[in-house]
């Protein structure tokens, strides 16, 4: 991980990209929440986040997250943004502000029932594959609607938008064409439920101006703040 000197220095970059691309879209730069990936870093990434003024940090992992929140600021926010099995959902529920990475109803089921027996209540994204990419997690576009359907069923749950991870590729056509789709399947979820979806987490360290211009509100950066990493 890169010193806490050169980190202030890579997040004031990232700063300056967001506010650049919202220049260029005419987006005000407080309706983009930066949020700082943490996963394979010590705790000290989630620290020096809080320190700089971010409220929430992200892991793929239930595990890491659970060893590295006591050593945390009790303030901070812990979100999820790795695939979650359905055997680690009570763990998560306990480890997890967010979770979001829902996409199947299933899921939502068990979160929603374990979440009441823990007398709690969570805040969810529901994850879709934007992208049509084999390789990556979330439901189908054509199954958003039933998964809406299921979540909103959940009394423990609150679903806050929607959350998609853009194909790698070399050509920036298809990370647009993945935010696009993504903002486009809330809009019609949320006219067709009658429900208010402000979340789009979308856009990483490589195409957060793709993601900006598409109408996200949640930049998942690893990489631009931390430095890279083999798991990124």
């Amino acid at each position: 991980m890169v010193t806490y000197d050169q980190f202030k220095v890579n997040y004031e970059g990232v700063l300056a990209r967001i506010r650049q691309a919202c220049a260029q879209c005419g987006r005000n730069p407080a309706s983009v929440r930066l949020l700082p990936v943490t996963k394979t870093n010590p705790v000290e990434a989630a620290i020096w986040a809080y320190q700089s003024g971010m409220r929430s940090v992200a892991e793929n992992r239930v595990q890491e997250a659970e060893s590295k929140r006591p050593s945390a600021p009790a303030e901070l926010r812990w979100e999820l943004i790795g695939h979650l099995q359905s055997n680690k959902a009570k763990q998560a529920l306990q480890v997890f502000d967010v979770m979001q990475t829902v996409d199947s109803a299933e899921l939502v089921v068990r979160l929603g029932r374990l979440a009441a027996e823990l007398g709690l209540v969570r805040e969810i994204m529901l994850q879709v594959n934007a992208g049509d990419d084999p390789a990556k997690f979330g439901c189908d576009l054509t199954e958003a609607p039933r998964l809406l359907e299921a979540a909103m069923a959940q009394s423990a749950l609150r679903v806050t938008g929607l959350m998609a991870v853009a194909p790698l590729s070399d050509d920036p056509a298809v990370a647009e064409r993945t935010f696009t789709n993504l903002r486009r399947c809330r809009d019609t979820l949320a006219a067709s439920f009658g429900v208010a979806l402000p979340e789009l987490s979308m856009g990483m360290s490589g195409d957060l101006e793709s993601a900006v211009a598409a109408g996200s509100t949640c930049l998942r950066i690893g990489s631009a703040l931390y430095g890279s990493r083999s798991s990124a």
